[in-house]
């Protein structure tokens, strides 16, 4: 065993800190909610995005500040938490599904738990993530853990059914027990600058939600600039976003740290004119430990300390906790294992 974990273990549950003093492993919040605005089109219109400045500012998130030891031990274990893990197969099974939640529920091995100091149970991802049709079969699988059940609706990926069989899909969804629902856009509102038909769909999406919590997804990839990723985010929030997401995870291009930097401060440039608080998810491609490090440092770096919990941000990821528990594993034993040892289920 490493000589650092029984440091870990003292840090870890109640003082481990990310490098400049602040607590990592925190009690979580309770879910907010965006009640939306008026679509406000000088918000944003005005708005230009220099791709090269954000691709130089995305560069430096790595390069600036370096995560080491139980510090990024104390990060990777915030970052199970923040999982939305995810099954979205055409082979999906209510037997698959049962075993994605028992990885939810007991993210990591007992041994690791034991290891880095920390008590049974205290340790789940932020959600767990399928299809309408497979969310009573996780609602059921979760019952009493306090693990939200995600279900993707409105036509994922391409959003291009008819606005009626979207929302029925919505409907179900809710009705089954979905606790969020991540909705994807139709792209053409954005490439066209159709703000208004953006906003009216998400907002007519949030309210079939009823308290469900609503993420958007936006697709970035088929975006084409980063000026409509940021014009895309702002309306969707002003239309009642509790999360805005870049990817389904089957565009050519998902999340990527500038288009991820851009969001985020959409975000904040939200948060300043109305006072609400709006979730982040990157989803698609985000698949290691040191993805989810580069990402953590992002929301740290451009938002604060709050928004490092899971009602503010998650990663949308199937095959990140796999990784992030070798890891810790390595950081427990000082050796790698063989990744056949951290499946999902």
């Amino acid at each position: 065993m490493s000589s650092n974990t029984n440091q870990l273990n003292s840090d870890l549950v109640s003082s481990s800190t990310n490098g400049d003093g602040q607590d990592l492993i925190a009690v979580k919040h309770d879910p907010t909610r965006n009640d939306g605005m008026e679509l406000t089109p000088e918000l944003f219109e005005s708005v230009e995005i220099n791709l090269s400045a954000a691709r130089r500012r995305a560069a430096t998130l790595t390069t600036r500040r370096s995560v080491k030891k139980q510090w990024q031990a104390a990060w990777l274990v915030k970052a199970i938490q923040m999982i939305d893990l995810t099954t979205l197969a055409g082979d999906d099974t209510p037997g698959r599904v049962k075993r994605l939640c028992a990885k939810a529920r007991s993210p990591l091995r007992h041994d690791l738990m034991d290891a880095l100091g920390l008590p049974a149970g205290s340790l789940t991802t932020g959600a767990v993530c399928v299809y309408p049709t497979m969310v009573n079969i996780a609602v059921e699988a979760l019952e009493g853990t306090g693990i939200p059940v995600a279900s993707v609706a409105t036509g994922f990926p391409a959003g291009l059914t008819p606005l009626t069989q979207r929302l029925a899909e919505v409907r179900y969804a809710v009705d089954q027990g979905a606790d969020e629902i991540d909705m994807v856009v139709t792209r053409s509102h954005v490439l066209n600058g159709e703000w208004r038909a953006l906003y009216d769909e998400v907002r007519t999406v949030r309210e079939a939600c009823g308290e469900a919590h609503l993420k958007v997804i936006l697709a970035t990839g088929d975006l084409k600039t980063l000026t409509n990723v940021y014009r895309s985010s702002m309306v969707s929030m002003m239309a009642g976003a509790d999360f805005i997401k870049t990817s389904t995870g089957l565009e050519a291009v998902n999340a990527t740290l500038p288009v991820s930097l851009i969001m985020v401060r959409a975000v904040r440039d939200y948060l300043e004119a109305t006072g609400l608080k709006v979730g982040f998810k990157p989803a698609g491609g985000v698949r290691t430990a040191k993805d989810a490090l580069a990402w953590l440092i992002l929301i740290k770096e451009e938002l604060d300390r709050e928004w490092l919990e899971p009602d503010l941000f998650r990663f949308g990821a199937s095959s990140l906790l796999g990784d992030i528990e070798r890891q810790l594993e390595h950081f427990v034993t000082g050796r790698y294992s063989a990744k056949y040892r951290h499946a999902m289920g």
